[in-house]
């Protein structure tokens, strides 16, 4: 595999068509997982997506200057919800997608918990989410050949040591 050096920061309203095209090559290949070609992610519009980008968080992998990814978060009552991980279809299993997730999140910092959700057939979004420590908590039929899996991540609390603590060794 060749080495590349990818470049993960906020998308600006002016990556809007880009990310909308990306978006429609990267979702064709879960189109075809459950024969459905009118999935939001592919009839989404331009004027979607730019409005969309007045109240979520996008960033964007670049490689040389080229989008190759993006994802897309907002907080609503100390939940991050995670969106639209997409990544060109050259560029998958190479760790863009875990390294997008993680900057979202990190842009999220204060949240108690982290959601998403992909459909029940897509092996691959559930095997990264769940290395990435996510577990399942709800299902969504959507159609008869469609099931939304929603995942969570609760952040590890960060907790003071007890007095004991401090005194047992030595401090």
């Amino acid at each position: 595999m060749k080495y590349f050096e990818m470049l993960v920061k906020r998308a600006s309203f002016e990556d809007a068509k880009e990310i909308l095209d990306l978006q429609k090559l990267a979702y064709v290949s879960e189109a075809e997982i459950y024969n459905d070609y009118s999935i939001a992610p592919l009839t989404q519009t331009l004027d979607q997506i730019r409005a969309d980008f007045e109240s979520l968080i996008f960033l964007k992998a670049s490689i040389d200057g080229r989008i190759v990814g993006s994802v897309r978060g907002f907080m609503d009552q100390g939940t991050c919800h995670i969106g639209k991980l997409i990544v060109h279809p050259d560029f998958q299993n190479r760790g863009v997608g875990a390294r997008l997730v993680q900057e979202i999140e990190g842009c999220f910092h204060e949240a108690e918990r982290y959601e998403l959700f992909t459909g029940h057939l897509s092996e691959r979004n559930l095997r990264l989410y769940h290395r990435l420590g996510y577990i399942p908590f709800a299902f969504e039929a959507v159609t008869g050949s469609l099931t939304l899996v929603f995942m969570e991540k609760r952040p590890r609390i960060s907790r003071r040591p007890t007095s004991h603590e401090l005194s047992s060794d030595g401090h």
